[in-house]
């Protein structure tokens, strides 16, 4: 069973830590543009405070939920547009986050674990909502470190994405249009530290993939691509689960391009 309370820490930490990287920043940074086409440094983290925002109404107020996602003007624009609803200059920005963020985590801790909680085409439990959050912070945490030049040390944290990466390869495949698999596959991650493998999935699995824990976590963030990555797939559905791989709802990511080489 998920221990709540060390989730929402782990939670909490995952933000504080990307907080740290921003809140010292001069306006011409929050400018800077980041891997996702068309966002900014600012444009990341008003769409983690208007993701805060809506997970919290989930949690709360199911109908103004449902209210929100109705009453959008172009569904295909929905995070774009909610990213662009929550920018503010950097002060006020970074208060609306801190707010939400604990807002939400405080709701997430009251909401009783079997109780499902609607989102966008799924319903989630509070511990699948604060994954889901979590998952999202560090990723969208890594486009604002590439976009400052800074290089994040990986932590025990990336446990929390590694396995929502592994829970979602049936949806990987149903996003992308492709049957869902009946063969299970093992995953095998060597953690951050180096110091123990992380293993999801029957060990007897014949299609397995293998290889560091960021790396994974990387992956099915779709924060780099495949080729960029030290990922080692054995077995025909473990290779073409590397190929569409998304921990997040909604429909096939765009990804991002493999590394020029010589």
């Amino acid at each position: 069973m998920v221990d709540a309370t060390a989730l929402l820490a782990d939670l909490t930490a995952e933000s504080d830590q990307l907080d740290a990287l921003v809140s010292g920043l001069p306006p011409e940074d929050w400018a800077r543009h980041t891997p996702a086409a068309g966002w900014t440094v600012a444009h990341q983290i008003a769409h983690l405070a208007w993701t805060d925002h809506v997970a919290g109404l989930a949690a709360t107020d199911p109908d103004a939920f449902y209210a929100s996602v109705l009453s959008a003007p172009d569904p295909a624009r929905l995070v774009d547009d909610g990213a662009e609803s929550f920018l503010a200059p950097p002060a006020a920005l970074l208060a609306r986050w801190r707010d939400g963020r604990t807002a939400l985590a405080t709701a997430l801790a009251a909401t009783p674990a079997g109780e499902k909680l609607p989102w966008y085409g799924t319903r989630m439990s509070p511990a699948s909502m604060a994954t889901a959050r979590l998952m999202e912070t560090w990723a969208h945490g890594e486009d604002v470190a590439d976009a400052l030049g800074v290089t994040r040390a990986p932590t025990a944290r990336l446990r929390h994405v590694a396995h929502l990466g592994f829970r979602t390869l049936g949806h990987s495949f149903a996003a992308h249009g492709r049957p869902v698999p009946t063969d299970p596959v093992r995953v095998e991650l060597t953690a951050p530290a180096g110091d123990e493998v992380w293993a999801f999935g029957p060990a007897a699995a014949t299609d397995r993939a293998t290889g560091p824990a960021l790396d994974f976590c990387l992956l099915v963030t779709q924060r780099r691509h495949r080729a960029d990555l030290s990922l080692v797939a054995t077995g025909p559905v473990a290779d073409e689960w590397l190929d569409v791989a998304q921990a997040f709802a909604g429909p096939p990511g765009a990804g991002r391009a493999a590394e020029a080489r010589p």
